[in-house]
């Protein structure tokens, strides 16, 4: 049986009630390297039948390393290296899949109109299949389907904090991710934080600070495909009940998907969702889950670490997004996501105060070759929040060249908001 600890992912939220905040900060959101050799294709992803805006849509160059993904409003801003060997931006998502050619010119304010694939797979064939008995033939083949070397992966991680519809914190950081090979655990899997950026309120009413310890960790302990305690054990299957969905189609090859949800009732709290898997590799391609919230004393348990005497705390949503990537024939780590809703409010107070934490972290760069690994002194610590410590990594000229999400809402657009309000 895992402990309650280890199925949690290892996230936690602490509550502080704080007397005085950090300054102020915040810089433009890019700012352009002279010296650099790179263009720029930013530009949003739709729909093409319904004309609605797409959002978590991997956007990179066909057969590399380099990528991003597009935001909630389905925006997008890709820089790339080298250009002049560029020919084409691959663009792709779930059920859809498209090439934007750029033949080493900027673009911007572009539209990419995306078109469903028509679902030709057969049907037969996939409701005959056994759902749990696929997740465990993928399981088996997670050391032949994904990376046998040490990889140094580079990423862009973000943290935000809502009060409401409000903004107050935003925190970003260019980090660097050691991974070993996916035959080994994930114990020597390192994070380090490279350059980083904040912005704060400092609005009185704001003093409830919220935290989210070890938040650039998310890209080792969310990575269910190297950490398989979260759900992909072989011992932990018995406790959830298989479904098959019908079948989709990512970067143009057919896909299972498969729902699960508990059928048991643990000391803690489980998880329900759904698995992409590759049909003819069978490696995980997506996943989709959240924490339960059948019993919110254990789902508490599971993501709150501290709060102040007297105050109500009330989780509403717990919910993940892990995506990964096929190159060359091996599976990569691209995309995680961690969304925590919940309620706030003092013993005898009428109202209560929703807030909403975003943590989320694309793999925008890797290699393979010459991998040092992290250490220990310098790696980011399961016990830090990284709006603690990203004044440390601020610099205001370090990010013209560099992928990062764009944001549904600008810096400076959460700047002046925050301005006003302090009025």
């Amino acid at each position: 049986m895992k402990t309650q600890y280890r199925q949690s992912v290892r996230f936690l939220l602490i509550i502080l009630l704080v007397a005085g905040m950090s300054p102020l900060q915040a810089q433009e959101l890019e700012r352009d390297d002279a010296n650099a050799e790179y263009i720029t294709v930013s530009g949003v992803v739709k729909d093409k039948q319904n004309k609605k805006r797409l959002e978590y849509v991997n956007i990179s160059i066909p057969g590399s390393n380099s990528g991003t993904i597009t935001n909630e409003e389905g925006e997008f801003s890709f820089k790339i290296k080298d250009a002049s060997h560029v020919k084409a931006v691959e663009v792709s998502h779930i059920g859809y899949y498209n090439k934007v050619e750029v033949n080493g010119n900027n673009i911007s304010d572009l539209t990419v109109w995306m078109t469903p694939y028509e679902n030709m797979l057969d049907e037969i064939i996939i409701h005959a299949s056994d759902p749990r008995l696929i997740v465990e033939q993928a399981i088996r083949k997670i050391p032949a389907n994904y990376s046998k070397k040490t990889n140094m992966l580079t990423g862009f991680y973000r943290e935000t904090a809502q009060k409401g519809k409000r903004y107050i914190n935003i925190s970003e950081a260019v980090i660097d991710v050691y991974k070993t090979p996916y035959n080994e655990s994930a114990d020597r899997d390192r994070v380090q934080i490279y350059k980083g950026r904040k912005l704060l309120s400092q609005k009185k009413s704001d003093t409830l600070a919220v935290k989210l310890l070890g938040g650039p960790n998310m890209s080792i302990y969310v990575d269910i495909v190297k950490n398989p305690d979260v759900m992909l054990d072989l011992e932990c299957l018995p406790y959830y009940t298989f479904k098959m969905e019908e079948s989709t189609n990512i970067d143009n090859r057919p896909q299972y998907v498969i729902s699960f949800q508990p059928q048991v009732i643990m000391p803690y709290a489980l998880y329900y969702g759904k698995l992409y898997i590759d049909k003819e590799r069978l490696s995980f391609t997506r996943a989709e889950f959240n924490l339960s919230m059948d019993d919110r004393n254990k789902a508490t348990q599971a993501i709150l670490k501290k709060k102040p005497f007297g105050l109500r705390f009330r989780p509403l949503e717990v919910a993940y997004l892990v995506t990964y990537k096929e190159r060359n024939g091996v599976t990569y780590l691209n995309y995680v996501r961690n969304g925590v809703r919940f309620k706030c409010d003092w013993k005898r107070k009428l109202f209560s105060t929703n807030y909403t934490i975003i943590s989320e972290m694309v793999v925008t760069d890797g290699r393979e070759d010459n991998v040092g690994g992290i250490p220990f002194k310098m790696a980011f610590k399961e016990s830090q929040s990284l709006s603690d410590k990203v004044e440390n990594f601020m610099d205001e000229d370090f990010w013209g060249a560099y992928n990062i999400i764009e944001p549904t809402e600008s810096l400076d657009s959460a700047v002046n908001k925050l301005k006003k309000q302090q009025k």
